[in-house]
């Protein structure tokens, strides 16, 4: 058995959408906050990332259960799906609860310790207050996302994230700026239309799955129960990713908080790169999420031969478009500024900082496949120990060049291209040389 790009593409065009619709939440509030001014901006910023920071935890959980789910797909074994996905809701329902209290507890003295202008300090407070609600429909939201993708029905993830962006940039105009009868909330309304967004996702993943899924097929047709024996296989993949997406947002935070002790403006610019940044690596996201899945439901249909081939040729393609974006990016980098921004000096001081990723993006279409794909072999903690090692690298430099030598933000943003670039030759050196072959999930 052996993928072709058709189904390569089959599988990964409807996840690219989804997270072009996803990552709509990010661009409607970083440019719609752009025009409301650069404190709110930079809070956006930061408590975003402290809040993606705690939500990656779910989604290394849920990253986990979705190798379990392709890796019982490929096998035939569809009745053992069901029972996966439902413990997963579960779980993540109960850490839902707990971190959100422990959060609405301790996040201002975190943040106190974090930030340093008063400015950015209030308006940070603010905006997680709101934000934190969201962690009850996100962290269920992420295993229907791992069920869809590990059944290669992706498609419905398109549909599910255009609702999501539509309420989004629907409620953020409405209530950041005080339109169609709305209070002007500014920041906070930001927060709250990010939540309603997620809401939305929820309700329609539930009247989706009850509708259109065979529940008796996937073992969804009977009432989930607590099985610690199922859930403790579950994370014996689980924690590691779970570990490792918390470490990579978290050093990413760092990287933040040593550009916001440059100053508001130097923020700001960040934000907005930022910003750009992950938008332009939707079609990486969505071809590693793709590798991650095929390669697992190969290895289920007895295909462990093909998976080196395949990795190669889903990376050839996410290079091809990835090297299209950064050339018009390189080419026209005012226009894609400009949706940000209508400042002149912000947009000319943010231009060497697009340069900068562009390069790092180039790097990444590549090592995200590789890496991506030796998760998807059930291998989670070689790859927790791969990424660990690597931002350890990758955290020294920042404190070399933000902390310590406060560098331009253009040269804090190199940072990308040496994480990138010790993870692909990390995961490559690992393809060749462990004894991946036969982990047994």
């Amino acid at each position: 058995m052996l993928y072709t790009n058709k189904d390569i593409w089959n599988v990964s065009y409807p996840i690219l959408l989804a997270l072009l619709a996803q990552n709509v939440i990010n661009v409607t509030d970083t440019a719609f906050l752009g025009h409301v001014g650069e404190v709110e901006l930079g809070a956006s910023a930061m408590g975003g990332l402290l809040y993606i920071c705690i939500f990656t935890v779910a989604f290394g959980f849920s990253t986990g259960s979705q190798i379990m789910i392709a890796r019982r797909n490929g096998e035939g074994r569809f009745r053992d799906v069901g029972p996966v996905m439902m413990q997963g809701c579960l779980f993540l329902l109960a850490m839902a609860a707990i971190l959100f209290g422990l959060c609405q507890w301790s996040m201002p003295t975190i943040v106190r310790m974090l930030i340093s202008s008063d400015n950015i300090y209030n308006a940070t407070c603010e905006f997680l207050y709101w934000r934190m609600f969201g962690f009850f429909f996100s962290f269920v939201n992420v295993m229907f996302r791992a069920l869809y993708v590990g059944i290669t029905r992706t498609k419905v993830l398109t549909l599910n994230a255009v609702i999501m962006a539509l309420v989004n940039v629907f409620l953020d105009y409405a209530l950041i700026f005080g339109h169609f009868g709305f209070p002007e909330m500014g920041l906070k309304g930001a927060a709250i239309a990010s939540v309603a967004a997620e809401a939305s996702s929820f309700v329609f993943g539930m009247v989706y799955t009850w509708i259109y899924v065979d529940l008796k097929k996937y073992g969804l047709n009977r009432w989930p129960q607590w099985d610690s024996a199922l859930l403790g296989r579950i994370l014996s993949i689980s924690c590691f990713t779970m570990v490792q997406y918390f470490i990579s947002m978290a050093t990413w935070f760092v990287f933040f908080m040593a550009v916001e002790r440059l100053g508001e403006r130097e923020l700001a610019i960040a934000n907005i790169v930022r910003s750009i940044y992950i938008v332009l690596l939707i079609p990486v996201q969505a071809l590693s999420t793709a590798a991650n899945t095929l390669v697992s439901n190969l290895i289920g249909a007895g295909g462990i031969g093909g998976v080196m081939k395949l990795m190669k040729k889903i990376a050839k393609v996410s290079l091809a478009i990835v090297a299209i974006c950064v050339l018009l990016m390189s080419l026209f980098p005012k226009l894609f500024l400009s949706v940000y921004t209508s400042e002149a000096t912000l947009l000319t001081e943010s231009i060497p900082s697009l340069y900068v990723i562009g390069v790092a993006m180039l790097v990444a279409a590549v090592a995200n496949i590789y890496f991506n794909g030796i998760s998807g072999t059930g291998n989670t903690q070689a790859a927790l120990w791969l990424e660990t090692s690597t931002l350890v690298v990758y955290g020294v430099y920042v404190f070399c060049v933000g902390w310590w030598a406060k560098a331009p933000v253009s040269i804090c943003f190199t940072t990308e291209i040496l994480y990138y670039a010790l993870l692909l030759v990390a995961s490559l050196i690992y393809l060749k040389k462990a004894n991946w072959q036969n982990k047994k999930i």
